[in-house]
């Protein structure tokens, strides 16, 4: 069995290894900003920048040398500027809107939109950590009128966002929403600080979150109505293992900063505290159970509720990106709260992760395995996969073992 320390110390040599990669592979020095469509080998397949992708790199460049000694490097800075400078100037619709397209030409020509609210969500999550890094207030203001605009967005302000309005089509709330908003919220809080309106926004995503979790919390669907009901058909029976576990280790950040649950202080009473117990059981242990094939191993992309077939094609394959916020929302739970299942949980997620999507010949992850665990895409990057979720993910896991080791915790502890 691998001790924790030992997986401290194989989670940041995976961190060093991944961000090498993309440092060596995906920056443009011509116009600024990543490319993300990479091959095995990291050769541009598609020079095409999405902007969520962007927002994404210039998150993890800017918080690996705020945050981590070790990256502390003036080149890593200086390209997450360059990205962010990209965005700014070429990311909007037009001069002023907080609307940005989905896609960009190499040299930042919009060329497609998304009914999603994503990319404005990771423009922001991106300049104000650039913000925090540089300690340049201008990106960070940036940052804060595109949070804004969202929440207006989706509380039903005016908007150039969403798909039309059918007549007889049910309005819903996706989970990714919440989950991003209450995401951000605690981004531009982080380290104190108040901002009224910034709080009332992760409180929003906080309390939208909860809806998601229906039939006395045994499921977590990925659309509900705007009331929290539970909708007809398969897309209201959709369930995504990875979202829930996403959601549950931001619940436990949301309850640490409301000083429920924050580092030495497990099992926290109160109304924080219950809401923290509720986190892990509902949105970390239970999707673990229902979204983990017991044939193969790994965590299913979709399910359905009732146990039927998902609609999405992609149902039964495995996904890197469930399986690093598995990882994350482990850890998370144990600090909250120590149990050993817990860790024995985070040896078999983690060792499904490393053993299966780790490329040892280039580099960095696969992304997209068949069921039974074979590399389905040897791609490393396209509009969805980039450097994000598993540099985030290793990140945090360096952290927050680090955390454990402090405090005592082993991954066998004696009977």
């Amino acid at each position: 069995m691998v001790s924790l320390s030992e997986w401290r110390e194989r989670v940041a040599a995976a961190l060093d290894e991944t961000l090498g990669f993309w440092e060596r592979h995906s920056h443009d020095p011509e116009h600024g900003g990543f490319f993300s469509c990479l091959s095995r080998d990291g050769s541009v397949y598609d020079d095409t920048k999405y902007v969520w992708m962007q927002g994404r790199q210039i998150w993890v460049y800017s918080r690996l040398y705020r945050t981590f000694p070790r990256f502390r490097r003036p080149e890593l800075l200086e390209a997450a500027r360059a990205a962010g400078e990209f965005l700014l100037r070429c990311a909007r619709l037009r001069p002023g809107s907080p609307r940005v397209a989905f896609a960009l030409s190499r040299a930042g020509t919009p060329l497609r939109l998304q009914r999603a609210p994503y990319s404005e969500l990771f423009c922001a999550m991106g300049l104000d950590e650039l913000g925090r890094a540089t300690g340049e207030a201008r990106y960070r203001a940036e940052a804060r009128q595109w949070v804004l605009a969202v929440w207006g967005w989706v509380r039903g302000a005016p908007q150039e966002w969403g798909p039309p309005r059918v007549p007889g089509c049910p309005p819903r709330q996706s989970f990714g929403v919440p989950m991003m908003l209450l995401a951000l919220g605690l981004q531009l809080l982080e380290g104190g600080g108040g901002d009224p309106q910034i709080e009332a926004v992760a409180e929003w995503g906080a309390q939208r979150l909860l809806l998601h979790l229906q039939r006395g919390d045994q499921v977590v669907l990925e659309n509900v109505s705007p009331e929290g009901q539970e909708l007809g058909g398969s897309e209201g029976r959709l369930m995504n293992p990875g979202h829930a576990l996403e959601g549950g280790w931001l619940l436990l950040q949301f309850c640490a900063r409301r000083g429920a649950g924050a580092p030495g202080a497990p099992g926290a009473l109160g109304a924080l505290g219950a809401l923290g117990a509720r986190a892990v059981a509902a949105l970390v242990e239970r999707p673990l159970q229902w979204g983990w094939d017991p044939q193969h191993g790994g965590l299913f992309a979709f399910l359905d509720a009732d146990g039927l077939c998902p609609t999405q094609l992609e149902w039964p394959m495995k996904l890197w990106w469930p399986h690093a916020e598995a990882m994350v929302a482990l850890l998370a739970a144990q600090r909250f709260e120590p149990r050993p299942r817990l860790l024995r949980q985070f040896q078999r997620v983690g060792t499904f992760l490393f053993d299966k999507f780790r490329d040892p010949e280039h580099g960095e992850w696969f992304g997209y395995l068949t069921r039974e665990g074979n590399v389905a895409l040897t791609i490393k990057g396209g509009p969805y996969k980039g450097c994000f979720h598993m540099a985030r993910a290793l990140m945090m896991c360096e952290e927050l073992l680090g955390e454990l080791l402090e405090r005592g915790d082993t991954l066998d502890p004696p009977q």
